[in-house]
């Protein structure tokens, strides 16, 4: 399961090209209501995307799906979906309609005219949109046997390659969104296709939009493995690296670790360039990259690495986040399961950096899809609600309307709060892509088949689970370890990693942390000198330089106070500076999340409730993940509720769990007020509850339905 998914848009618009007529003068239109109530947009005027900032609207985003088909009118068919979309709570539209096919000029010109007679009708409706458009694959409807860009067009020169060889192109059933008898092409960045696609970026960010939605840049994987060795490509590496393309994938092989990071570098800046020519006509559109791959393995074989473009400007996500079945969604997951899904929603947020992260919310039905989306909020994400595997559809609008009311009412909780984590969990790329090569993406931990379930994620094979590779089971085993305790953490990602992301963090868990640059080493190194705590795992402690070579000396051995000829400790605390190492050699993170033995636990555990003891702490199920942040004098606490999941499948139920919540209040301090909000009833409106104030700790006492987000205000006094 690749995670693209355009299944039933292939066919609803195999034929045309959108509204037929030119477009209309917007006064013309009737106008429909304009916006109103919870999370209002403010008066139309010019949004600020220059200087890294992004525009509001773009960062209180409630995004779903709109289209229009090839005989539509702007009256009779445009305009009731965007008010269908409007009563749903829905403030941004991702439009999406022909331009994943292969459309001569004239097709093209003329279809821009129909997208701008779109938006205009949306902007009337005081609704934003989005332009979703392919980066990478052309799809010629028909090509199979009838013309197609490939065998036609430029294709069969532009096309990816493997390193056979061979060309990336394939024709229908391979996956979805393709269907029987049409053919997919896969372009290659590097290509004349870059200039053909820039420009049309470039006439699209003319119409009005007021983002592009390019989906997913990358070298895939369905038919052929590591692309791209086209000529276009193997002139590009040489010029980079100096190397010829490797012959064959081989990790043990630098030529081929050097091809591995280049695609990511490459990929990021084919995104940056498409973000770049869309803004050299509108400075104010923004870009929002399509990206599959998230905190696992998928990086490595596709080569897009979401977490480059953490620090760039005008452009961030959107985050595919795959669930465990097409057709079932997360109704037979495992509570490890939610854990991994916890953690691709918190990779997502921490890729994208200070930007708005918005993210997929797939559901098979209602109960499913809300908890999916309460786990998206409580990471900090914008939800883009759709049923799973069809992307035009909602999987309940009655959900979507009343979790999207609850996502407006508490907008400024939700995405202006600022984290309260104090722990850090290292995502490193390096180590992701060397470590552990294998030949599972590890989405989810279970891989068996639950009983009358199709198109489950991992096709039945043991070998997709995370608990089978060493780095990203260690990693996701230190993220379950920290749901599981209740203690709040922040993913932080390595790509350009500097001593100004790591401030916010007391403690940096480094889960089997081997492949390392000298520059990463260095960050790492002054943080801990400064007084940072670091918890690092695993066999080979910065063993690995940032390409996966072997190190004559680890890179941190003097944080570590062990050198590689020295008998390797099973456990080590080491201070350095004014900070503390804690080093463990085995994997306990991945004994953690194979097994949940809290012997395991708390090898990761103890340093951290050493050096940073929460401030506020949950007592309840371990299946309630917690989440803090602060806005102003309000403290607020997200809860999830996953108790109804064990060790293995079961049916799908929401279990109610009580709790409580005790938060240590500030000198001078007392609390105000206390309120919970929940989009689980009939109204998102808070409500007061009571508390229990003992010496400096204030508690309340709840009970979690699926989410609640608790606010306990303070006050002088």
């Amino acid at each position: 399961m690749s995670g693209m998914r355009r299944f039933s848009r292939r066919a609803l618009l195999r034929t045309g090209l959108g509204v037929s007529g030119g477009a209309l003068a917007s006064q013309l239109l009737p106008r429909l209501p304009g916006p109103s109530g919870p999370g209002a947009e403010p008066a139309w005027a010019p949004a600020a995307a220059r200087q890294g900032l992004f525009p509001e609207w773009s960062r209180f985003a409630r995004l779903a799906d709109g289209t229009f088909d090839e005989d539509a009118d702007p009256l009779r068919d445009m305009q009731p979906v965007i008010a269908a979309l409007k009563s749903q709570n829905v403030n941004v539209i991702e439009l999406d309609t022909v331009l994943s096919n292969w459309l001569t000029p004239p097709q093209f010109t003329a279809h821009m005219g129909k997208v701008k007679s779109f938006v205009e009708l949306a902007h009337t409706a005081g609704i934003r949109v989005v332009m979703y458009y392919p980066s990478m694959e052309l799809i010629s409807v028909g090509g199979e046997k009838g013309p197609s860009f490939y065998k036609n067009g430029e294709g069969k020169s532009w096309v990816q390659r493997s390193l056979d060889g061979k060309p990336n192109v394939f024709y229908g059933s391979l996956v979805v969104w393709v269907d029987p008898g049409d053919e997919s092409c896969w372009l290659s960045p590097n290509s004349p296709w870059r200039d053909y696609y820039l420009g049309r970026i470039k006439a699209l960010a003319a119409t009005g939009v007021d983002a592009i939605w390019p989906d997913v840049p990358i070298y895939f994987d369905g038919a052929l493995s590591w692309c791209d060795a086209s000529t276009w490509a193997a002139d590009a590496f040489k010029a980079d690296t100096g190397l010829a393309l490797p012959a064959k994938a081989d990790f043990t092989s630098l030529p081929f670790r050097r091809y591995v990071e280049w695609r990511h570098r490459n990929l990021n800046q084919w995104q940056l360039d498409i973000a770049a020519a869309g803004r050299s006509v509108n400075p104010d559109l923004v870009t929002f990259i399509e990206t599959v791959s998230m905190d696992y393995q998928y990086a490595t074989l596709v080569g897009l690495d979401g977490a480059y473009l953490r620090k760039a400007e005008g452009v961030s996500h959107v985050w595919e986040v795959d669930i465990l079945g097409n057709y079932d969604g997360m109704r037979h997951a495992t509570a490890t399961d939610w854990t991994c899904l916890i953690s691709m929603y918190k990779y997502a947020r921490a890729a994208s950096g200070a930007k708005p992260a918005w993210a997929f919310s797939y559901g098979w039905k209602a109960d499913d899809a809300s908890l999916v989306m309460a786990e998206l909020l409580a990471a900090g994400c914008n939800p883009y609600e759709v049923k799973s595997p069809f992307k035009n559809e909602t999987t309940d609008k009655a959900m979507r309307t009343r979790m999207y009311a609850f996502v407006a009412a508490n907008q400024e909780k939700l995405y202006n709060a600022a984290p309260a984590a104090e722990v850090g969990v290292y995502h490193s790329s390096a180590s992701r892509d060397y470590v552990s090569p294998a030949a599972g993406t590890g989405m989810y931990a279970n891989t068996k088949v639950p009983s009358g379930v199709n198109d489950w994620w991992a096709g039945g094979s043991a070998d997709e689970s995370c608990t089978k590779q060493a780095w990203l089971g260690e990693f996701r085993g230190t993220v379950k370890a920290m749901v599981y305790a209740h203690i709040p953490f922040a993913t932080v990602t390595s790509p350009h990693l500097a001593a100004a992301d790591l401030a916010p963090y007391r403690v940096l868990m480094l889960p089997n942390l081997q492949a390392v640059s000298d520059d990463e080493a260095a960050v790492l190194r002054e943080y801990v000198a400064g007084g940072g705590t670091v918890v690092i795992t695993g066999p080979a402690p910065t063993a690995l330089d940032g390409t996966g070579t072997a190190r004559s000396e680890y890179a941190l051995a003097d944080v570590l106070g062990f050198r590689k000829g020295d008998t390797l400790p099973a456990s080590k605390q080491n201070r350095f500076g004014s900070g503390t190492c804690w080093y463990v050699k085995n994997l306990a993170g991945l004994s953690y999340l194979a097994n949940t033995d809290q012997a395991s636990a708390d090898q990761l555990l103890v340093p951290v409730l050493a050096a940073a003891p929460p401030s506020v702490r949950l007592t309840g199920d371990r299946r309630i993940h917690m989440e803090v942040s602060r806005l102003g004098d309000d403290t607020v606490v997200q809860l999830v509720n996953f108790t109804c999941f064990g060790d293995a499948p079961a049916a799908f139920k929401t279990t109610p769990a009580a709790c409580s919540v005790a938060l240590e209040v500030p000198a001078g301090k007392r609390v105000l007020s206390a309120t919970v909000s929940s989009p689980d009833g009939a109204s998102p409106a808070p409500q007061p509850v009571t508390w229990q104030v003992a010496g400096t700790t204030a508690t309340v006492s709840l009970t979690v339905g699926q989410y609640s987000l608790l606010t306990v205000t303070t006050t002088t006094g």
